[in-house]
């Protein structure tokens, strides 16, 4: 997520925005676990993994509606 920004601009935003940081977080944890269940090294059900992936596409929207309204403020 958010690759294609620059890495600092991203660094200082979590460092400013504790929700930030925390969705950022929530958003790395749950892309793992989403991907080692696809690939079945986390066995979990549909219905979990399907709650899982609706909770990091939140995460992501949030995230991403936060950097449209907040990166301009790191310059």
């Amino acid at each position: 997520m958010f690759e294609s920004q620059p890495r600092d601009d991203v660094e200082a935003l979590m460092k400013a925005d504790a929700e930030f940081r925390r969705l950022y977080q929530r958003h790395k944890e749950l892309d793992s676990k989403v991907h080692d269940a696809e690939i079945g090294v986390l066995p979990i059900d549909d219905a979990t993994l399907v709650g899982m992936k609706r909770e990091k596409l939140q995460a992501k929207e949030r995230l991403q509606r936060m950097w449209d309204t907040k990166a301009h403020l790191i310059h």
